[in-house]
């Protein structure tokens, strides 16, 4: 089974406003309201390509009801854990003005709800995979990340992980299957800016020599790299198409590369699964259906 946990999900209210204006009312020109996080993102895409996955994660008050009625609405199956106080977070997004957006806070996370995530997580076994994607809230511990793939090293559980920063950087020694920066994290990560596909293969190499297996790096319209635990290294520029939402597309690149390795455990495979489904969700109004990443795969084998 696959699992993805998202530790401060949200319901994402996407509008558009024609010519916005600061300090005046706006009205909207369209609205959509989503369930969000980056792992229900890999979770609705896992769906979309006919793979089950369960949802983990915590939800509070009214909003937790609402997103764990869409992501199973979605057909995602869903075992969140229920925080008594405060309500899961609502976080704005801007269409019509790119790269705008306003998230909430969520709520407060105690170590009783974290260990009760410990514990389900603790049941994983061989054969399962677990995606852990995304910030954490504030009040849980930094090292949480890491402290999940410890207790399921020697599990022979396929660990991926999307995260920035120190939560990137403490999972490496865990040996992660697969980490998924783009190219700004990734140049973050060693103090440098990285704009051009061969420029970030050493940069790569640094994160499998830190403890990485699989380095999947993101550069939107640049393309992508995949540098491999056999030593290939994959890239390709971005497919043809029209940018109309990059919110999801890096959660899309994961759950393709996901769904590939599981399909045919071929790296080269993987990495175009993951670029298709990211590129086929940048192209869509919201993540892509099955028929417009195998679409895009065809198009850039």
């Amino acid at each position: 089974m696959i699992y993805t946990v998202t530790f401060n999900p949200s319901l994402d209210y996407i509008v558009s406003v024609d010519d916005f204006r600061l300090g005046l009312t706006n009205r909207t020109s369209s609205e959509l309201l989503l369930p969000g996080g980056k792992g229900i993102n890999v979770s609705t895409i896992l769906k979309n390509l006919g793979i089950d996955s369960t949802a983990l994660g915590f939800v509070a008050g009214f909003t937790g009801d609402e997103i764990v009625r869409r992501v199973e609405e979605i057909g995602v199956h869903s075992d969140f854990i229920r925080i008594d106080e405060g309500i899961s977070r609502i976080n704005v997004k801007l269409k019509s003005i790119d790269g705008t957006e306003i998230n909430g806070m969520g709520p407060s996370i105690s170590r009783e709800k974290t260990q009760e995530l410990m514990n389900k997580l603790n049941a994983l076994a061989a054969g399962d995979v677990l995606v852990l994607a995304g910030s954490i809230p504030a009040t849980m511990p930094d090292d949480i990340y890491s402290r999940i793939l410890e207790q399921l090293k020697d599990r022979d559980v396929t660990c991926i992980v999307d995260a920035t920063g120190d939560l990137l950087k403490k999972v490496l020694p865990y040996h992660p299957f697969l980490i998924k920066p783009n190219n700004h994290e990734l140049g973050d990560l060693f103090g440098v800016e990285l704009n051009k596909r061969e420029e970030v293969v050493p940069y790569g190499r640094k994160l499998q020599d830190m403890g990485a297996r699989n380095v999947l790096i993101s550069m939107a319209g640049e393309g992508a790299v995949l540098v491999a635990e056999d030593g290939s290294i994959y890239d390709t520029p971005a497919p043809r198409g029209t940018l109309v939402n990059a919110v999801g597309s890096g959660d899309s690149m994961v759950a393709g590369f996901t769904a590939g390795w599981l399909e045919k455990k071929d790296y080269r495979h993987a990495f175009y699964m993951g670029v298709s489904a990211g590129s086929a969700s940048a192209f869509s109004e919201y993540l892509a259906t099955k028929e417009e990443i195998m679409d895009l795969y065809r198009q850039i084998i």
